[in-house]
């Protein structure tokens, strides 16, 4: 047949991609790139045996797999397509495989004999495919019907006493509940997990249940609090007009229970409030000095409801009195603001060791905020990048030191950007030399252990941290919790073969991509690829992704997605499972996930699109 004969001009038979010459070439580069990856695997063969005996094949593909990356094959790939082969882009489960294949088949073209492959192969097309599938289940438990991705939802700190709203989640369809152990505490866990299993039970439909180690997360520390002060404002329509008044209630003495119907109910001093009745005005100045009236809308069991039609700030050292009355009394008990600092472009900041912060003044020339863990300022060097809040605030180390580091802000808002206690410090130029088991984390984990399926790994860096995880596991009785190894900094990006070995040395274990933190340690820009070859990798591996962090966040905090969470939960599809945060409309969230996870596996697999029949254009 002559292959030349096409609607476009015919290559001539020294150019075109079906000549022996052409062919000839691939054979020899592509021989060379599977000697490569036979190479390879010889070298990691002290590893590759120490791995569980279910992930051996999963080992030795991955390798292959490695070994195939490190170079740059576009132009090879661009002539592979031209005579119409595989071109080694979807290959990952079953590299050397596919690469043998295409060896065959070209092989065939030139009229070489064919040479059977000089080794096994260890895994197949279809046998990829399985043991992917296999490690899944193990881990993650049975897919349910038509969707294979399962659907994992953060628990928010209710669940441990809301039967319904558990039940809910369920219903909905969570696959697995996540419980962050960073917060609320073990008999909170506890109970989160005795009632996901329960209400699972009830539903007749598996759910496991993952509990997230706290680890080692850098944070702000705490900052001196705001002043005592309360704002209150009424309502107002699109012209200015008030719609519904501030309103304000007022008990004696320091109870706390609130009066129905006020924005915030605080306590007054003596029993002025016997005083008054409803229709009664009353007036204050407020802490910026305005003279306020405000009405007795209403008197209640222990208080009374008042109104005002005007904003108003009030302090602790407000008096409020009776109209023309000489005398009232002082507020009492407000709540102190949370303190935080604001910070400008140029404005420099100490970073302090697990010491209180406060702003700037005469006293001390820099404002300051303290950091939870003071070994890691010991590792900071003058230009080290620093983020803060999830990256909505950065600077660079002007200056490090043990007591203390001096960070001048290069990002920030117009007008200055707040930061406040317990937000998140991300050194993505440092490198960190901690453990990702902390003393707590060892403290938590004989009751994760005995409670959970799956125990995540915060901030895996290395094979070190996986093994330190597994020996502490195996030093605690009854059987181990399978892991789930998150990786959320540049360093566990970069190690990220070394800690999938490391996982493949026990029987269960999975990835989570955590997108929040690797994000600001990577770069916003190029978070899109590090995902990417994080799903790769671990395809290679046969071991299944989680797919997290703010997946149709919007919607479920507002009950309202963006077009672009709407993509974003599509492409999730590609992991084994995608992960939801808590929020008011999370319910809805799931439902809507596990629309879009049935709608989009008939059009995906993978990396791999698949052609289902469009009735939208019959």
């Amino acid at each position: 047949m002559d292959r030349t004969t096409t609607t476009r001009p015919a290559a001539s038979p020294a150019t075109g991609p079906w000549d022996h010459a052409s062919c000839e070439a691939l054979i020899a580069e592509l021989q060379v790139l599977r000697e490569s990856m036979i190479e390879h695997e010889a070298r990691l063969a002290p590893r590759l045996a120490a791995v569980d005996a279910s992930f051996r094949d999963s080992a030795i593909n991955l390798a292959h797999y490695l070994a195939l990356r490190r170079y740059d094959l576009r132009r090879v790939q661009e002539r592979l397509a031209a005579i119409g082969l595989s071109s080694l882009g979807r290959a990952e489960t079953h590299v050397l495989a596919n690469l043998d294949q295409v060896l065959g088949i070209l092989r065939r073209l030139v009229g070489q004999e064919g040479r059977a492959p000089t080794r096994p192969e260890p895994t197949g097309l279809s046998q990829g495919a399985r043991l992917l599938a296999r490690h899944t289940e193990a881990l993650l438990g049975a897919a349910p019907a038509e969707r294979s991705a399962r659907i994992m939802v953060t628990l928010p700190g209710e669940a441990a006493h809301d039967d319904a709203l558990v039940a809910a989640l369920v219903a909905a369809g969570m696959d697995i509940a996540r419980i962050n152990c960073a917060h609320d505490d073990a008999a909170a866990w506890v109970e989160m997990a005795a009632r996901v299993r329960h209400h699972a039970r009830q539903c007749g439909r598996p759910v496991r249940v993952l509990m997230d180690l706290g680890g080692p997360k850098l944070r702000t520390g705490a900052l001196r609090p705001g002043p005592a002060v309360v704002h209150l404002k009424p309502l107002r329509d699109a012209l200015g007009r008030v719609v519904q008044p501030a309103r304000l209630g007022l008990r004696a003495g320091a109870g706390t229970a609130g009066i129905a119907g006020a924005e915030i109910t605080l306590a007054v001093e003596g029993d002025w409030l016997e005083l008054l009745d409803a229709g009664d005005r009353v007036e204050l100045v407020d802490t910026r000095g305005r003279h306020r009236r405000l009405r007795v809308a209403e008197r209640r069991s222990g208080g009374v409801l008042l109104e005002c039609r005007r904003s108003l700030w009030l302090g602790d050292t407000t008096e409020i009195r009776r109209a023309g009355d000489p005398h009232g009394a002082r507020l009492q008990a407000l709540p102190h603001t949370p303190g935080a600092l604001l910070l400008h472009r140029g404005t420099r900041l100490a970073l302090l060791p697990e010491r209180e912060g406060h702003p700037a003044d005469p006293a001390a020339a820099l404002p300051a905020i303290g950091c939870t863990l003071a070994q890691a300022l010991a590792q900071v060097r003058k230009g080290d990048r620093v983020w803060f809040d999830d990256g909505h605030l950065g600077g660079v180390v002007r200056r490090g030191g043990t007591r203390k580091v001096e960070v001048e802000i290069t990002h920030a808002r117009e007008g200055g950007q707040k930061l406040g206690a317990d937000k998140g410090i991300n050194l993505p130029d440092t490198e960190l030399d901690l453990p990702a088991l902390t003393a707590q984390d060892l403290s938590d984990l004989p009751t994760v252990a005995a409670h959970a399926d799956l125990v995540g790994l915060s901030f895996t860096q290395s094979a070190a941290d996986v093994q330190a995880l597994r020996a502490a596991l195996a030093a605690l009785p009854g059987p181990s919790p399978a892991l789930m190894l998150k990786v959320e900094t540049r360093r566990g990006f970069e190690a990220l073969p070394e800690i999938l070995l490391a996982a493949m040395a026990g029987p269960a274990a999975g990835v989570m991509i955590a997108r929040g933190d690797l994000a600001v340690e990577c770069g916003f820009e190029r978070l899109a690829e590090v995902q990417e070859e994080i799903l790769w990798a671990c395809e290679a591996a046969h071991l299944p992704v989680v797919w997290a962090t703010q997946v149709l966040e919007g919607l479920a905090k507002t009950g309202q997605p963006s077009r672009a969470e709407i993509t974003d939960a599509a492409m999730a599809g590609r992991a084994e499972c995608v992960m939801l945060n808590k929020g008011p409309y999370v319910v809805e969230a799931i439902r809507t996930l596990d629309d879009i996870l049935r709608r989009m596996q008939a059009h995906q697999d993978k990396k791999r699109p698949l052609l289902r029949a469009l009735k939208a254009w019959a």
